[in-house]
């Protein structure tokens, strides 16, 4: 799982590192972001925002993405070609 570099640790049940590795890779792909760029310091943001926010309680995968985009100001909008994320005006 792209996530578990980044969880030091800390114990969570399979189906909960599934659901943060989901919104950690959809929130670095909307980024730009290398996933396997561990020492990256936006990289390992993302990961440990994912993290914090798994630990109150937050479990579906597009939550978590959205409340992510939203931690960078951005929103998504919808596009001909599928999903394109902008920065929020």
């Amino acid at each position: 799982m792209p996530i578990t570099p980044f969880l030091a640790y800390q114990a969570f049940e399979p189906e909960v590192v599934e659901t943060m590795s989901a919104a950690f890779v959809a929130t670095c792909d909307a980024l730009g972001l290398e996933i396997g760029d561990d020492d990256d310091p936006a990289t390992r943001f993302v990961a440990e925002k994912v993290i914090e926010l798994a630990q109150r309680g937050i479990r579906d995968p597009d939550m978590l993405r959205k409340m992510m985009l939203k931690e960078f100001d951005l929103v998504e909008s919808a596009s001909v070609s599928g999903r394109s994320f902008q920065p929020r005006v």
